[in-house]
């Protein structure tokens, strides 16, 4: 009996031993109390965005020629029609100084013509009144009347001369329009290319030259943003929009959305994206914004306070989340369906109920139904 005995101890002393190495070993897992608050549908730019300003122009003269006034430089802060860049043009001023000469020419020989026609008209009546009276015949009352059509054709013919060269200097000044550039709008000059003295080129058609000047109204900025084309239906115009940039880490601004492309851009290698515009509901919190800045928006769709909601990094494929069991210690699947959900947190409908926890540490291995866990000592997100 005392050897019976012995053997079974160390039959049990065996078998728990085997117990102890082969029993499943328990993962440690991040867990996540479901609980009530906010959940939104929201939609995000493909590719980022990029800040924009209200009024820009990248301006060019129309014809080339050497620049001989730069009156602004790179950061100056201009008026509207102040004047930016002329190019030389002494040949135009000399042409429209020419034109101003013939004016005064042609202004003078219509004086002299319209007083002889007056004077002629003055002389046809007297002779008329003379022929009237016997005095003189009807056919120097005649040649008296024509004389004073004549001269007043003269006049007429005069005072149109007076026009045309009116007309003459008009053009000159335009040609003179075409070697300067004035701004457009108040603004700031981002940029300058060309130097005193340098030959500046105009743009031809179908050649992508860089501009003189680069003038930008930074007092008024929006953002435009692609979207992908399967989001286009669900975007609407005054929409709240979340805004972050690059620039201002940690920052977020509201704004809304001012425009949606009504066509589908398809670049080539790229997907297919609806651009939109979205306005700084209050540009002033960003402080000093540059043109240019990449931008990322976020565009709110429905939104839903105090409901069960869980960390959409938590449901697996086929609406499904690992709930960890306290009594068993171990992980049960559960089938749940989902309401408004975005990037980080889904609504829940139904499946779960307030106070059961998730995993979330889904990336570890041996995550799976059934599996033993011990809960990692965290505090659950909310």
């Amino acid at each position: 009996m005392r050897r019976i005995a012995i053997a079974l101890v160390i039959l049990l002393l065996i078998g728990g031993g085997l117990f102890f190495i082969t029993r499943p070993k328990s993962i440690p897992v991040v867990l996540a109390e479901i609980g009530p608050g906010r959940v939104e549908a929201t939609l995000a730019n493909t590719r980022a965005g990029t800040v924009d300003a209200c009024q820009r122009t990248k301006l060019s003269t129309i014809m080339g020629g050497r620049i001989e006034v730069l009156a602004v430089k790179e950061g100056d802060r201009v008026k509207k029609g102040q004047l930016l860049l002329k190019l030389w043009n002494d040949d135009q001023q000399a042409q429209a100084s020419l034109a101003q000469a013939q004016i005064t020419l042609a202004a003078k020989r219509s004086e002299e013509a319209c007083i002889a026609a007056t004077n002629a008209e003055n002389e046809a009546r007297r002779q008329a009144d003379l022929r009237g009276k016997g005095f003189v015949s009807a056919s120097k009352e005649e040649a008296a009347r024509t004389e004073a059509e004549v001269r007043r054709a003269a006049c007429n013919t005069a005072k149109a001369d007076v026009a045309q060269a009116e007309a003459r200097l008009k053009a000159t000044r335009v040609e003179q329009g075409r070697v300067a550039l004035y701004a457009p709008f108040d603004g700031i000059v981002a940029k300058i290319v060309g130097e005193l003295g340098e030959y500046s080129t105009p743009s031809p058609p179908g050649v992508p030259t860089p501009p003189a000047i680069d003038l930008i109204d930074d007092t008024c900025l929006y953002i435009t943003a692609p979207m992908d084309e399967v989001d286009a239906p669900k975007i609407a115009v005054g929409q709240p929009v979340r805004i972050t940039l690059d620039a201002l880490p940690g920052k977020t601004l509201p704004g809304k959305v001012r425009r949606v492309a009504p066509y589908v851009s398809a670049v080539e290698k790229q997907a297919r994206t609806v651009d939109i515009e979205v306005d700084f509901e209050r540009a002033t919190e960003a402080g000093k914004l540059l043109v240019g800045y990449s931008a990322d928006v976020e565009i709110i769709l429905a939104v839903r306070d105090n409901v069960l909601r869980v960390p959409t990094a938590a449901i697996q494929e086929g609406n499904t989340v690992l709930v960890y069991n306290p009594a068993s210690g171990q992980l049960d699947a559960r089938a749940i369906r989902i309401g408004l959900a975005n990037w980080e947190y889904s609504e829940i409908t139904e499946g779960l109920q307030a106070g059961e926890r998730i995993v979330t540490s889904l990336e570890r291995a041996g995550i799976k139904a059934g599996a033993l866990v011990t809960p990692e000592e965290k505090p659950a997100g909310k």
